[in-house]
């Protein structure tokens, strides 16, 4: 046999000891990278909820009018935008620029208004509702969340409710903030 061992060309090259970037170090720093969440975050979109809506079909409402239940509906449209804002999920926009107008609006059936008001405000997403009552005991609350470019469903949540008073209401957009505009991955399709 012959000894080929001084006529061979090595493979490897030994990196000098001068610091520089060899081929393992780039790639420890993009594993590393790669491994550990990124620190700079995109911001949560922009988000216009807009006050609940309220179609009372009730015997009492017809004939004395809806005035708890219109209280109630600034409860819940506070609590919700407090809720989400707490949340970190989202940027809750101040919607008192164009509440006067949303007002004016059935936002459940303007022909896409809702849309039009909540890109004035430079919003992203937005959030109308509506509470449907039939009686003191048959109560429904509706949330729809849509994309305000597109103005596609994103989400659509509903409950009932039994009961007619501050704490069913509250207790209900709890229910509904917990389990579907906050919880992972609801309203995703996969």
């Amino acid at each position: 046999m012959t000894n080929l061992s001084g006529h061979a060309t090595p493979h490897f090259v030994p990196a000098s000891d001068r610091g520089g970037i060899t081929i393992m170090r780039a790639l420890m720093v993009i594993a590393a990278l790669l491994l550990t969440p990124s620190l700079a975050r995109a911001d949560p979109p922009k988000l216009a909820v807009f006050d609940f809506e309220l179609i009372d079909t009730s015997l009492p409402g017809e004939f004395y009018g809806s005035r708890p239940e219109e209280a109630r509906l600034v409860l819940i449209s506070e609590q919700l935008r407090k809720e989400l804002m707490e949340s970190g999920k989202f940027q809750v926009l101040d919607i008192a620029p164009v509440r006067d107008a949303a007002r004016r609006a059935n936002l459940q059936a303007c022909g896409g208004c809702d849309l039009k008001l909540a890109e004035q405000l430079g919003a992203e997403l937005e959030i109308t509702g509506m509470v449907q009552k039939v009686s003191n005991l048959i109560i429904n609350l509706n949330i729809y969340l849509r994309d305000v470019k597109t103005g596609a469903m994103i989400m659509a949540a509903s409950a009932d409710m039994r009961g007619n008073t501050d704490e069913a209401w509250t207790r209900t957009m709890s229910y509904l903030i917990r389990n579907r505009l906050l919880a992972p991955n609801y309203g995703r399709r996969e």
